[in-house]
């Protein structure tokens, strides 16, 4: 009788050890989740942009500057 008891303590800790792992299994994927939403919306914004700067070069390509002209103006030079 005193080694079905001992045999259910062992597994007794092993149970919280297990939900103890799987609730840190889940909480690391709905971090890497939201990482890899906010690097989603990270790339729309650079799409954004992209497509302004490229509007800029042509607008100014079709002012008669060339084309090295045309970048460096839409970066933000002289």
């Amino acid at each position: 009788m005193t080694e079905e008891k001992k045999d259910s303590k062992k597994c007794g800790g092993k149970k919280k050890l297990m939900f103890a792992y799987g609730i840190i299994q889940l909480g690391s994927s709905f971090v890497s989740a939201i990482a890899l939403a906010a690097i989603a919306f990270g790339f729309c914004s650079v799409k954004k942009e992209s497509k302004v700067f490229n509007s800029c070069v042509i607008e100014i390509i079709e002012n008669g500057s060339t084309k090295a002209e045309a970048v460096r103006y839409c970066n933000g030079g002289n």
